[in-house]
Parts: structure tokens; sequence; C-alpha cells
């Protein structure tokens, strides 16, 4: 496996960190992005990392809540039909509290055909993405992290003029740590 350099990160103004490779470059003061959001991108694997703040969704139980989610995003990324690979279920995170209440989570792993800003159906990409949505009911508060991953770049995208057209890479073959395990790593968000 893939060796590469990890670290810890601050989020939201510090409330939150986490820690993934040190490719990723943050790209939440460059782009217009909302303040409940940090991005991170590697720009040669067009990978990207995506933190959000949200307020707690009282109505989508703990077991459903990644698989919401998902849904959530295929809709706005008019992506049709998601195709979920994975789903975890419901997990408490012992290292995770805010009050009395434990945080409890959820992941998915989904295959979705989206495109960039709006560059429009003929544009779209195939990817994977891993979401995992971590209730922390006593900050009234959802924490929802995706994680894209390439398997296909459309020729008309304008991902195809960074890292070309056509089947992604593995990142094993490019010398760097799989997507999956760069999740994993997210998902154990730390309260400084």
């Amino acid at each position: 496996m893939a060796s590469e350099s990890c670290v810890p990160r601050p989020l939201f103004g510090g409330v939150l960190s986490s820690t993934f490779p040190a490719r990723f470059q943050d790209v939440s003061n460059i782009r217009e992005v909302p303040d409940h959001q940090e991005i991170f991108v590697d720009p040669a694997r067009d990978e990207s990392l995506i933190f959000e703040l949200l307020d707690l969704k009282d109505e989508v139980e703990d077991g459903g809540s990644a698989l919401w989610f998902l849904r959530d995003i295929a809709n706005e990324q008019d992506a049709g039909d998601s195709m979920v690979v994975e789903h975890s279920g419901t997990l408490e995170l012992a290292g995770l509290r805010f009050g009395e209440a434990p945080a409890v989570a959820g992941t998915t792993v989904g295959q979705l055909a989206v495109s960039k800003g709006r560059q429009g159906r003929e544009a779209q990409n195939i990817v994977r993405l891993y979401l995992a949505n971590i209730h922390l009911k006593d900050a009234s508060s959802d924490v929802v992290i995706t994680a894209y991953e390439p398997l296909l770049i459309n020729p008309l995208s304008e991902s195809a003029r960074a890292v070309a057209a056509g089947p992604a890479v593995r990142a094993e073959h490019a010398g760097c740590l799989p997507m999956s395990e760069i999740f994993k790593l997210c998902d154990e968000l730390q309260c400084p």
C-alpha cells in the first residue's frame, strides 16, 4: 500500500479537526464556498474531500441518515439514480461527544454521474462517493463528510484538462493512499 504523509487539519475555525494526506489543498478561501463547508482537493487526481456542518435533520433517523444525504447529493447533482455500493447502518463514536449525547454516525458508498459547476449532463464524470453523516444531537448539528474518487473522466468535463479523459488511474498505481483509506481517516473527527 502507498505511504503518504497525513497531517491534522483544523476545520470550522478549530471546532473540529481531521487528518488526511498533505496533497489535498484547502480551496475553501479560493472558491466561493458557503461558510458551512470546508473543501480540500487534489487537482492532480481530481479527488476531493468536503466537510459540511449543517443544522440537525431531526426528521431523518440515525439508521438512514447517510443514505438520505447521498440521495440529496444525487438530486442536487442531477445525477439520476445513484447506486449504493455499501451501507454501514449506524455506529456510536465514543471519542466524539458534545454534551451528554454520543455522536452517532452512518456511512454509505455510492456511484454517481456528476458534472462540475454548471457543465451539464453531457460532461458528467462517474465518481465513487464515500459519505459519512455524524449526528451531533446535543449540538443540533449534522457533520457530513463526502469524499469523491473519480472512476471515469468525461472528455467534455473540465477535469479532462487536468487529469485526462478516460478511466482514472488507481491511487495505488499513482503512489497514493486509496480514497477508501483516506475516508476512514476523515471519519475519525476530533473535538480539540
